[in-house]
């Protein structure tokens, strides 16, 4: 049976629990690891996300094509300067996010969450979270869990994949799990959760997934460091108690249309959008095709 907003709500209200503790129950229901098992995966699944969103912080990290790299540290020494027109937070979160998209282009370790495309949106918002707020592994981990049940409904009913779905798909679902992870954070229950989720689904419906030669750099790297400003920002809403017209299901069954609306050259083929830009192709010719 597949995974629903509305059936996780409905289990989670007649059996008195939080979502993460429903995660964690159908974790043990499904498989054969002990829940000392599964905090401890947790645990290492949290120290590389920490890892990655700091390693390209202050040291300049390359991809291995060459093709893009420094970002992150650019972002980070901008934010040492004071002179973000967002402030504080907005600009550490971005730079994290930045940071964990490096070290996957570099071929370092990150936690895939859902996806290698969009693995600087859950890390950086979780790490953001643990900067203002000084939360502690085992919240952190909590909310890991919270993540994992919004992409248990997004993985059954639409896809995670750039290729089947366009970037909405891999940065619009790591920015609704990362939304419902920091309202959870901050004591709100599954409404406002959902609501989280559903705002950032709805924010980036239809963008369309068209990376520089088909690598997983750019405009990936930027769009993850967007996805974060959009995981925080669907937050805050949410829990502001801005009204979603539309249900956390609806929005995904929306994702799922609009992905198979898509051409295909705007589907992770790098044929269409930035990547047959002059410049784009330029890049792709110097960078990947090693061009003279």
């Amino acid at each position: 049976m597949k995974t629903t907003m509305k059936l996780l709500k409905e289990r989670c209200r007649e059996e008195g629990i939080e979502l993460w503790e429903l995660a964690l129950k159908d974790e043990l229901a499904i498989g054969d690891r002990s829940e000392e098992e599964i905090w401890d995966r947790l645990q290492r699944t949290l120290d590389v996300m920490r890892n990655s969103a700091k390693a390209a912080l202050e040291t300049e990290v390359r991809s291995v094509t060459g093709m893009t790299g420094g970002n992150a540290k650019s972002m980070h020494d901008y934010f040492l300067k004071g002179e973000s027109i967002l402030g504080e937070i907005p600009s550490i979160a971005m730079a994290m996010a930045l940071s964990t998209s490096e070290i996957n282009a570099a071929m370092g370790i990150i936690a895939a969450a859902p996806t290698a495309g969009s693995s600087g949106i859950l890390p950086a918002s979780l790490m953001t979270m643990a900067y203002k707020y000084h939360y502690s592994d085992e919240e952190l981990k909590k909310a890991l869990l919270v993540a994992s049940a919004i992409g248990q409904v997004i993985f059954d009913n639409a896809t995670f994949a750039g290729a089947e779905g366009g970037c909405q798909a891999e940065t619009g679902s790591a920015a609704a799990m990362a939304a419902a992870a920091v309202v959870y954070l901050r004591g709100y229950d599954i409404d406002i959760q959902e609501n989280a989720a559903t705002a950032a689904i709805l924010n980036i419906l239809g963008l369309v997934c068209d990376p520089i030669g088909g690598m997983v750099e750019f405009p990936c790297n930027i769009r993850n460091a967007n996805g974060v400003m959009n995981a925080l920002a669907s937050a805050d809403m949410a829990m502001a108690h801005v009204k979603m017209v539309v249900s956390f299901d609806e929005a995904v069954d929306a994702l799922k249309r609009v992905g198979d609306s898509l051409p295909e050259r705007l589907r992770e083929t790098g044929e269409g959008g930035i990547a047959v830009c002059p410049s784009a192709l330029k890049l792709k010719a110097k960078y990947i095709d090693k061009e003279d």
